[in-house]
């Protein structure tokens, strides 16, 4: 008899991970100092890991905003929206927000994975999703929960959204459609054409919604987000936020026309069916709102650090790719390159984040940092540094930097750039075209032992994870391989594993020693 845990069991991706000492995942954090630096595991490390943009979590004004908070309503509001949670807080915070994005109402949600899941109330079973590829998970589990039919179109490819679009049009005249895409891309930091987006709405007659989640508090002249970045607020029909980030919070909001908002409010399961936002991270949403409106500056400095850093990594060789925003992605390529880059940083002192499949394509492994308007030039020139002898140590980089490379131009207000042009290395990871065709005997036999050893170690740590990563496409691709072995496939993953592990803890004390 088949059991659901029995795959619980045979997952052996975390112990590989734990047993070469490459695991990033769950790192606590044990003190914070003003944010911009934390301690883990006794070390303290800067941090360039996090979405709190402005700054705003370690901002006095807003930590005292939440504790008068709690004083006032307690911890919790034990309930939902519907019924026992609404405080007045909650409306405050409604009526501001519609006011700062133009709209006429907005209705907050507990946290902003669930923002994008009240989308689901709204779509019929008639009704077509026109969605990004890379759009966050989030929106992508929003039209899961849905009845309506979605159609993906490669990321930032607006021909191809044009032929899904002429497609409907011929086929299903009467199906209603929304295009939804991210404002900003979490990964990769460049933006979406929201321009030609609306251009092709009015075309087909479709709603548009972007999820602002990156860009609320940092795109635009007042920190409004993609809309009002590029003048189309009012050509808009929805957006989408979170206050993890730049509102130094937990929730999200939705802002639109009121009956579809009022619409949301009563129907979505996300709102009815979930303990409304906590008292304490209201107010400091509520905080930090008026703090975006009230010191523009904060955004001018936030801009200026994603053009230094951008700019600082590309005089090194780094490759930042699309990117216009403070998301600045590092290319590395091999993942298995990408969790070591990742932890000799961590021991440098740096928090960065490692991204591997399926986040990004195969051969995209990437370290994105981001940075917050409170970050010093001291730490930041100490990050660059950082980065520059790792880069070098584990050739990532060339020894002697480039005598020139193309400056990033940042996405400030009214510049209306979405991205910088993509390096063919990074074009060609985008599509999972990375890849090395391995070394000639003539090149092994001019490398020493020492390489030799250096190049199977890096081999097998790859094959372990790969081999943890094995898809059932790539069995596919196996083709007519004997029926017993096809039998064992379910194993093969595993034997790999195991003797990857073996093999390279073997190898890596021996090494040590």
């Amino acid at each position: 008899m088949s059991d659901v845990f029995e795959k619980c069991r045979s997952w052996k991706d975390y112990r590989i991970a734990k047993a070469t000492g490459l695991y990033p995942y769950f790192r606590a954090i044990e003190e914070s100092f003003g944010a911009t630096e934390v301690q883990i595991e006794g070390r303290r490390v800067i941090m360039v890991g996090s979405n709190n943009y402005l700054g705003l979590s370690a901002d006095p004004r807003v930590k005292e905003a939440a504790i008068k908070a709690v004083e006032r309503y307690g911890t919790t509001c034990s309930g939902s929206r519907l019924l026992n949670g609404t405080l007045a807080l909650h409306e405050e915070l409604e009526q501001r927000l519609a006011k700062f994005l133009n709209r006429e109402a907005a209705l907050v949600i507990s946290t902003g994975f669930q923002t994008n899941l009240a989308m689901a109330s709204i779509l019929g079973r008639h009704d077509i999703v026109f969605a990004d590829r890379q759009n966050h998970a989030s929106l992508v589990d929003g039209v899961r929960l849905s009845f309506a039919t979605e159609r993906k179109y490669r990321h930032n490819d607006l021909e191809h959204l044009e032929q899904l679009l002429q497609q409907s049009a011929e086929k299903e005249p009467k199906a209603g459609k929304i295009i939804v895409t991210d404002g900003v891309f979490s990964m990769e930091g460049d933006i979406c054409d929201l321009p030609r987006i609306v251009e092709l709405s009015k075309k087909y007659n479709a709603r548009v919604m972007t999820d602002d989640a990156h860009s609320m508090g940092v795109l635009g002249e007042k920190g409004r987000g993609t809309s009002e970045y590029f003048g189309l607020e009012a050509e808009t029909d929805l957006v989408m936020g979170t206050f993890s980030k730049s509102f130094a919070s937990l929730g999200g909001v939705l802002a639109g026309p009121h009956d579809v908002i009022n619409y949301m409010r009563h129907k979505s399961r996300s709102v009815i069916f979930s303990a409304s936002m906590t008292p304490a991270s209201i107010a400091s949403a509520l905080k930090a709102l008026e703090i975006i409106e009230a010191e523009p500056q904060r955004r001018a400095r936030l801009l200026d650090i994603a053009e230094k850093m951008h700019n600082g990594f590309r005089a090194m060789g780094f490759d930042t790719g699309v990117s216009v925003t403070p998301v600045v992605p590092v290319h590395i390529g091999d993942q298995v390159k990408c969790f070591r880059f990742w932890k000799a940083l961590h021991e440098a002192g740096v928090f960065a984040n490692p991204v591997i499949p399926p986040a990004v394509e195969p051969g995209h492994a990437l370290i994105r940092t981001s940075y917050m308007a409170t970050h010093t030039d001291e730490q930041l020139d100490r990050v660059l540094d950082i980065f520059e002898q790792i880069g070098k140590k584990m050739d990532v980089i060339p020894q002697t930097r480039p005598s020139t490379y193309t400056p990033v131009q940042i996405a400030r207000p009214g510049s209306q750039v979405r991205n910088n042009k993509a390096s063919e290395k990074w074009a060609a990871a985008s599509v999972g075209q990375n890849g090395t065709n391995g070394f000639s005997l003539d090149q092994l036999s001019r490398m020493s032992s020492r390489e030799v050893a250096g190049k199977l170690f890096d081999a097998m740590e790859s094959l372990t994870w790969k081999a943890a990563n094995l898809q059932p496409e790539d069995i596919r691709k196996l083709g007519q391989v004997p029926m017993k072995l096809w039998e064992k496939r379910a194993d093969i993953p595993g034997l790999l594993l195991e003797k990857g592990a073996n093999l390279f803890i073997r190898n890596g004390r021996e090494d040590q020693n």
